[in-house]
């Protein structure tokens, strides 16, 4: 049980809220969600779903000039792939007359005035956290010049900038936060959603507790960069008397060789750095989903990290791992060669195609097994053969031995040379007495490579995705430079690949294993005509 989940078990035992629960999942619809994102997800749809509770999904549309309806799609997306369904569907600018109904009142009570000041003298004005802070010239306005100035911006009167709303929080609090803050600012831009209804718009810190208010959220759970921010979230509530729901904040999720800046990574998209927001290198949820992890592995990465009230760096090797663990479950088996070199068997009969049965999956029986046409030219790793090989080297070497995945015992009898010294084909002899499944078959030898049927073989694309970042802290830069200096080079890698036919008729986004190499999955460039696979992760760490 982590601590959120104690703050909740106490308030129902003691008949909090009537001890329900009811929590929010509350993103601005700027950009795509990342993994920072998803642990948000899991643990306040989780939390409701532990205690029977509502979770909602409210769009925090404080922004036009940001905001777009592209974003707020992908992110309806991104929840329901990973398993979630919110009980309602709430946008902050459903409530923007009931927000600038409370403001009136505020200003009636005295407690917010229009300052004429610009950002900049605002900014100056409120000083350090050591000293307090300095009023502004129009904080003492009467109150029903602040209202008539304050209709008048709502009326669209004046120019961007020229006004803003402040509450009367006062300037010496040593939190920045709690020196009359703002509340409205004017932006002439069209909304999403409210189109050029509305000129002013509600600071976050204004309409967030007071959704969170309306909606009857019983626990406003958000990451830790917001407790600073929590003393005026009960400020507004306690001010405006209307329901107080309990704000409670954790640790956000930090990642290796990672950027969790959304800025950061429009950047990267619009400099086109990536290949777009699901680029398979990008740690958006849609990214992940791309290079093929499972919303099992998410979640199951999600609940390892578990919830911290300080901020710490998980390695990214976690992430990889949950994926890694999920899909050894899951993901079907198939044969692929990505550096290929060719394998003559010179005793094998020219025309023959023998079968061999394979299993799909040997975590799962009920995945059944394939059929594996199997020639006398077949395509294996050219790494699964040496000319010169040291004892440590358990694959094909001249005059060695190994066995061919679900075949036979092969041995190597000499290969085959270009002008320029390099290795076009390797012949082999094989025991037919070997075959998997026979007496003889339990002869042992010290290795078994997987192989591709020359004729029997559909080339593909594969994509061999690295770490976006070749440092760990991708952040951290030296004076001068930027994070995109911290970008790897090498992150993509692209090349052709041999691999079994029936693989043609998969749909986009099933998962394999490639034995021996990896996990893959097939991207949404795939063709009818040519099938492209990227690698989620390697086989082992």
């Amino acid at each position: 049980m982590n601590f959120i989940e104690e703050i909740i078990e106490n308030d129902i035992a003691n008949g909090k809220n009537d001890s329900k629960v009811h929590t929010r999942f509350p993103p601005e619809p700027n950009g795509y969600l990342h993994i920072g994102h998803a642990k948000s997800i899991c643990l306040n749809f989780g939390i409701a779903k532990k205690y029977g509770g509502l979770c909602n999904l409210r769009f925090d549309d404080t922004n036009p000039v940001k905001e777009d309806v592209e974003y707020v799609d992908s992110i309806k997306e991104d929840i329901n792939w990973l398993g979630f369904q919110w009980a309602e569907e709430h946008y902050a600018s459903d409530y923007f007359d009931q927000l600038y109904e409370w403001a009136e009142r505020l200003i009636l009570e005295g407690l917010a005035y229009v300052d004429d000041q610009s950002q900049e003298e605002i900014s100056k004005g409120r000083g350090v956290p050591t000293k307090p802070g300095t009023e502004s010239p129009f904080r003492n306005r009467s109150v029903e010049e602040n209202l008539d100035l304050f209709r008048r911006m709502k009326n669209g009167e004046f120019p961007d900038g020229s006004k803003v709303l402040r509450a009367k929080t006062g300037m010496s609090s040593p939190n920045m936060h709690m020196r009359d803050p703002i509340m409205y600012r004017i932006l002439h831009s069209e909304h999403h959603r409210t189109g050029n209804k509305w000129c002013i718009y509600p600071m976050y810190d204004y309409a967030h507790g007071q959704s969170d208010s309306i909606e009857g959220i019983t626990h406003s759970i958000c990451t830790l960069e917001f407790e600073v921010h929590r003393p005026l979230y009960d400020w507004f509530c306690e001010a405006l008397r209307i329901h107080h729901p309990q704000q409670i904040e954790f640790a956000r999720l930090n990642l290796s060789y990672t950027i969790m800046s959304k800025r950061k990574l429009l950047q990267l998209v619009k400099d086109h750095y990536v290949m777009g927001w699901d680029d398979p290198r990008m740690p958006t949820i849609c990214g992940l989903r791309r290079r093929g992890y499972t919303p099992q592995s998410v979640r199951n990465f999600a609940e390892t990290v578990g919830i911290a009230k300080r901020d710490n760096v998980i390695d990214v090797s976690l992430l990889e791992f949950c994926a890694r663990e999920d899909l050894n479950k899951v993901a079907t088996r198939t044969m692929a060669v990505l550096d290929p070199v060719k394998l003559i068997i010179d005793n094998f009969p020219e025309d023959k195609v023998e079968m061999m049965n394979a299993v799909n999956n040997p975590e799962n029986p009920d995945a059944g097994t394939r059929e594996v046409p199997f020639t006398k030219e077949l395509w294996i790793e050219r790494a699964d053969f040496r000319e010169n090989a040291d004892k440590k080297f358990y694959r094909l070497t001249l005059g060695g031995e190994v066995r061919l995945k679900y075949a036979y015992i092969v041995k190597c009898v000499s290969i085959d040379k270009d002008a320029e010294g390099n290795i076009t084909a390797i012949h082999v002899t094989y025991d037919p007495e070997t075959k998997s499944g026979m007496p003889a078959s339990n002869r042992k030898v010290k290795a078994t490579i997987h192989w591709v049927a020359v004729d029997y073989a559909s080339v593909a694309e594969v994509r061999l995705f690295d770490r976006l970042f070749a440092v760990p802290a991708p952040d951290e830069v030296e004076e001068g430079k930027t994070f995109l200096d911290n970008l790897n080079p090498d992150s993509l890698k692209v090349q052709q690949a041999y691999i079994e036919k029936t693989l043609s008729l998969s749909a986009p986004e099933r998962h394999y294993q490639f034995e021996r190499l990896g996990y893959f999955c097939i991207d949404k460039d795939s063709t009818a005509d040519k099938l492209v696979f990227n690698k989620t992760v390697s086989l082992k760490q």
